[in-house]
């Protein structure tokens, strides 16, 4: 496959991809999700944190939820009643820069010896405190895990697209109420986790009514001379 082709398979689907919220009857295969999945877990992350975790809902756990979820989360409301499956993205919460989270993944990537830990560790005390600002703010903290979630939600989007598969990022519920309803029936662990966005998966029932409408490319996009 040259080059070209592999930009024109691209650019057919990122024309194709629009945010789909009714779907058909048909269920995504098993592996087609795996592979879809597998682009999250690869996904890149700041400071190579992988500060994240992705619960995947079937039709048969998006139905034990979906009256539930459906009372707290307007965005969702033609998604929960027909999607093929659910990706829940969750974000870290215990991620300053002193954290077992943090320094257990420098071990993880190979980075054992004692000496370089510390330095490695005193950098990123110094990313938190000086260069971001948010080593003392549990909520920045959250927020700054919970936005790189978006990096393999649209990683997800992506091979789905290119799969000819339909999905849709929903951002449009109530955080507290869904955090409290996924804790209730075990999912998640409050005091380490919280939800940062959800994104559905299927095929579309119908084509959108309407095209879909960007800026101006050169608007958006500038070299600098």
């Amino acid at each position: 496959m040259t080059t070209d082709s592999i930009k024109k398979q691209i650019r057919q689907a990122f024309d194709r991809r629009v945010a789909v919220r009714v779907y058909n009857e048909d269920e995504i295969p098993r592996n087609d999700m795996e592979a879809i999945l597998d682009t999250a877990w690869l996904s890149p992350s700041s400071i190579g944190l992988e500060g994240w975790r992705f619960v995947v809902l079937d039709r048969q756990h998006i139905k034990k939820l979906a009256s539930e979820l459906k009372e707290v989360a307007w965005g969702a409301q033609y998604q929960l009643d027909t999607a093929s499956h659910f990706v829940l993205l969750l974000a870290d919460k215990d991620v300053r820069y002193d954290s077992a989270s943090i320094k257990n993944s420098l071990i993880r990537r190979g980075l054992t010896d004692p000496a370089d830990l510390t330095a490695r560790l005193d950098l990123y005390k110094t990313f938190q405190e000086v260069n971001m600002k948010i080593a003392d703010n549990p909520r920045a903290l959250f927020d700054w895990t919970a936005k790189q979630t978006y990096i393999a939600m649209a990683n997800m989007m992506t091979s789905a697209a290119l799969m000819g598969i339909d999905s849709c990022p929903i951002e449009g519920f109530d955080y507290d109420k869904v955090n409290a309803i996924l804790t209730k029936h075990g999912i998640i662990n409050p005091d380490k986790e919280g939800i940062a966005s959800m994104v559905s998966f299927g095929y579309r029932l119908r084509d959108p009514k309407h095209p879909r409408s960007r800026k101006p490319r050169e608007d958006v996009i500038t070299w600098l001379n």
